[in-house]
């Protein structure tokens, strides 16, 4: 059955969504800092809260079943921006980007997420209402993308420009020092980009790759433009916050990968038996539906969301326990969090850390 929400709900979650936002990035802007980890832990609390205040509201207005696709939705959205949130980390590294300033370039970075994710659930809600058959696409590609997930080489993700990447940076003229938040400045009487407009477009590039796995991922579990975006809205809110609590930490999630790929690889198998159960190709049974072909549930989708990442966090705690390190001492790392340009995660050491400075004239401070 299809869901309907009351339109002053829909409308009013939009407009208090767009002023938590507005705050934050308004915030961010006027206080520039590296957030403690309590700072940051109180954050992520108060957006999960958030979210889960959101899902009894659709309880009380809608039913079970939109709290129950909100939910699931979030969750896997929420578990794929974790994954984004590790690349991250790489191109934090990768630039230098001074801690001080990570915050801000965070938010640009969630910002283009939540563009480029909107326009694909636009896209995605127009095929599906046209064409029930782009289940079998979604399915299919979902099923690929856990694969690669899982057994594909992670390392250097983010360690490699995109193409766009490289062809603006042989375009553009970038400076080779941060001047703070600006994307512009003058060096020997030349107006040069600085290397910040590097790390937007890189971070754009990334957000564009993960919103093609994240939408198809949750439109197999609810097929409402609502839910969809909201879940999503809910899901980047307060990554920035978790990127410094959790920074030094996620690369020690090892197990991570494996629950991420096990979600979307059950969710690739949803949308391909929905697809079979509400099949109309001619070249497929005839054209006809595939009765036999399970319609797995909400809820089902929902418990095994959760219990994925369950295991595989613990998993991957105890595996840390083992190798005699503490929780606590991978969050903090290796202590190199100053304002020099390591990224949360990767430290000094970081992959090609001083990767600007290569592409660049002289450096005027020198």
């Amino acid at each position: 059955m299809e869901l309907a929400l009351p339109a002053w709900f829909e409308i009013g979650s939009f407009v208090v969504l767009l002023l938590v936002l507005a705050f934050d990035l308004l915030y961010v802007y006027k206080r520039p800092h590296i957030p403690s980890p309590k700072e940051s832990a109180l954050w992520v609390s108060f957006y999960v809260a958030l979210a889960l205040v959101f899902a009894l509201l659709m309880l009380l207005i809608g039913d079970a079943e939109h709290a129950g696709q909100f939910l699931a939705g979030w969750l896997t959205e929420y578990s794929l921006s974790i994954d984004n949130l590790f690349v991250f980390v790489i191109i934090m590294g990768r630039f230098a980007v001074p801690r001080k300033y990570q915050q801000e370039v965070l938010m640009v970075g969630i910002i283009l997420a939540l563009v480029f994710r909107g326009v694909f659930i636009l896209l995605g809600a127009s095929l599906i209402a046209s064409f029930s058959w782009i289940f079998y696409l979604f399915g299919a590609f979902l099923l690929w993308t856990a694969f690669n997930q899982a057994f594909g080489d992670h390392d250097e993700e983010g360690e490699k420009d995109s193409w766009f990447v490289r062809f603006t940076r042989k375009r553009l003229k970038v400076s080779d020092q941060y001047e703070g938040n600006k994307l512009r400045t003058t060096v020997n009487g030349r107006r040069m980009f600085t290397p910040l407009i590097i790390v937007f477009l890189a971070l754009g590039t990334t957000d564009l790759l993960f919103a093609l796995d994240s939408i198809p991922a949750i439109f197999g579990i609810t097929q409402s433009p609502f839910i969809v975006f909201t879940a999503n809205v809910f899901a980047l809110m307060g990554l920035r916050q978790l990127y410094f609590l959790l920074g030094h930490l996620l690369d020690k999630l090892v197990y991570l990968k494996y629950g991420i790929a096990f979600i979307l690889a059950f969710i690739g198998v949803k949308l391909v038996f929905h697809a079979m159960h509400e099949n109309e190709l001619p070249f497929i049974n005839g054209g006809q539906h595939i009765e036999w072909a399970p319609d797995i549930d909400t809820w089902t989708s929902l418990a095994v969301i959760i219990g994925s990442m369950v295991v595989a966090t613990i998993a991957s705690l105890v595996k840390l326990r083992l190798s005699g390190t503490t929780v606590a001492e991978a969050i903090h790392g290796d202590g190199s969090d100053d304002d020099g340009g390591a990224a949360a995660g990767t430290g000094s050491t970081g992959p090609d850390a001083e990767r600007p400075r290569q592409h660049t004239p002289e450096d005027p401070s020198t």
